[in-house]
């Protein structure tokens, strides 16, 4: 069986779209030694994509002895002033559209991050954001010695 019988197969009956399905899940370990696992993708298992826009690849590293968190999203066919992103307090949101490629991610941010460090570059299909991270907070208040 060639590979164009296995797509055939897949999809659905009067369905005709020029726009790949993909899904997918990566597993990495948190900086608390346990595995987080994320899906990536247009669909989600059993459902049919309801637009055009797809889910850009997001991997998420972070360096805790050079105190940055770096983002990479992979766009490709879309330009630098194609892609807008917004930090907001536990979230960045990716949008791109460059005619046809649409692209939308919604990435929660586990660590804290000095949103205002954050500083972008696109090249090559790929777009990597770099924030400093910030030192937890230290609980607020007074030690009260106890007599």
């Amino acid at each position: 069986m060639n590979l164009d019988g296995i797509f055939e197969v897949t999809r659905e009956p009067g369905i005709h779209s020029s726009v790949p399905f993909y899904y997918g899940y990566t597993m990495t370990i948190g900086p608390d030694g346990n595995p987080v696992v994320k899906e990536y993708g247009n669909v989600k298992p059993g459902l049919l994509p309801t637009s055009d826009t797809r889910e850009p690849f997001v991997d998420i590293l972070v360096d805790e002895k050079q105190k940055v968190l770096k983002l990479v999203a992979e766009m490709p066919g879309v330009e630098k002033k194609d892609v807008k992103v917004v930090v907001d307090d536990k979230t960045v949101n990716i949008d791109a559209e460059h005619g046809e490629k649409k692209y939308h991610a919604k990435v929660p941010i586990q660590h804290k991050v000095d949103k205002d460090s954050a500083k972008a570059s696109y090249k090559n299909g790929v777009l990597e954001l770099k924030f400093s991270l910030v030192d937890a907070e230290k609980p607020k208040g007074k030690t009260v010695e106890v007599e």
